[in-house]
């Protein structure tokens, strides 16, 4: 059984290896996936013919170690080719109750990927910030995996939208696998809803639920201002994306764990962030007055109020009719 156990993990670690050689990107993608396919030969070459298993195996996890700690060297960066929708990096100057936001994404979209690029400053007041608004968008019909933003809610009417992504060069593929491998920096984009939601609802035709939350307006801005801080950490420091520890849901609970203690320590849910809204309304943090789950969910899914509106200029008001 230990052997069958120590092949395993031996198994386990070449596969890693070799996605690891195939995603770096060293050289470019033919060089890459050739290196890949040559360590791959390599090791299945030594089993099969090398006499001696246990000197074998021992060759082949140092080989494998070495490519590890070489993996562990590659480093995150903010200069790079950007894609225009993750061009700018956005920034916060926190001066007492007042915090100055930088770049403010605001597109003006024609199609998903016809738009004019838009930033914009703005100045917001801590003490008319009020609510934080959970929103989910499906992609493609998957229920399991969603997309996860947060929306802050201001007495004046603003809303300014967070959404953590991948930072992708111009033609840049994206996949789940390539996340695993220091493929992506990460990204928190703040935007206006208007951008970030109706991007989703009007144009990609993703299905979109928004829930109002019931942190209280203290939680609220301690959150506000732990998403902040961490923005003006990641434009001076930049990190990696990962598929499944730092992602879309992942930093945002990670952020949200700084201000309030989850009932539970781990939930699968937070993988298949699909049914998220699911585990919120489980630890209380979903307003769910109108009905159970299901049927307040139907309420929640916003395409109903938006697809073929052409007045953007309310769209936050559209978004929740609910609210008096």
């Amino acid at each position: 059984m230990l052997k069958v156990l120590a092949a395993l993990l031996l198994f386990g670690l070449c596969l890693w290896c070799a996605l690891a050689i195939r995603f770096s990107g060293l050289g470019g993608e033919t060089l890459s996936f050739a290196a890949s396919g040559i360590y791959c030969a390599g090791v299945l070459l030594a089993v099969i013919f090398l006499p001696n298993r246990k000197r074998t195996a021992y060759g082949i996890l140092v080989l494998s170690v070495g490519i590890f700690l070489g993996w562990t060297q590659i480093k995150p960066s903010h200069h790079r080719d950007w894609a225009a929708s993750v061009s700018k990096l956005p920034l916060a100057k926190i001066e007492g109750n007042l915090v100055m936001v930088h770049n403010i994404r605001n597109f003006d979209y024609r199609t998903e990927k016809d738009f004019t690029v838009r930033y914009y400053d703005k100045t917001f007041d801590l003490d008319q910030l009020e609510t934080v608004d959970y929103v989910l968008s499906h992609w493609d019909g998957l229920e399991a995996i969603a997309h996860s933003i947060l929306s802050f809610g201001f007495e004046n009417g603003d809303h300014l939208a967070v959404s953590v992504e991948t930072r992708l060069e111009k033609g840049e593929p994206q996949s789940a696998l390539r996340g695993l491998f220091k493929q992506y920096e990460l990204i928190y984009v703040l935007a206006d809803e208007k951008d970030l939601i109706r991007l989703r609802t009007n144009y990609r035709k993703e299905d979109v639920y928004l829930y109002p939350t019931t942190v209280d307006k203290e939680k609220v801005r301690k959150l506000f201002l732990v998403i902040l801080n961490r923005v003006n950490d990641i434009a001076e420091n930049p990190q990696f994306y990962n598929t499944l520890s730092h992602n879309c849901l992942t930093s945002l609970v990670s952020d949200f764990r700084k201000v309030i203690t989850p009932k539970s320590f781990f939930d699968i849910r937070r993988i298949a962030n699909g049914y998220s809204d699911e585990m919120l309304y489980e630890n209380g943090w979903i307003d769910f007055k109108e009905g159970g789950f299901e049927e307040t969910k139907k309420l929640r899914y916003i395409n109903q109020y938006v697809q073929g509106n052409s007045n953007i200029n309310d769209f936050s008001k559209q978004i929740r009719p609910y609210v008096n």
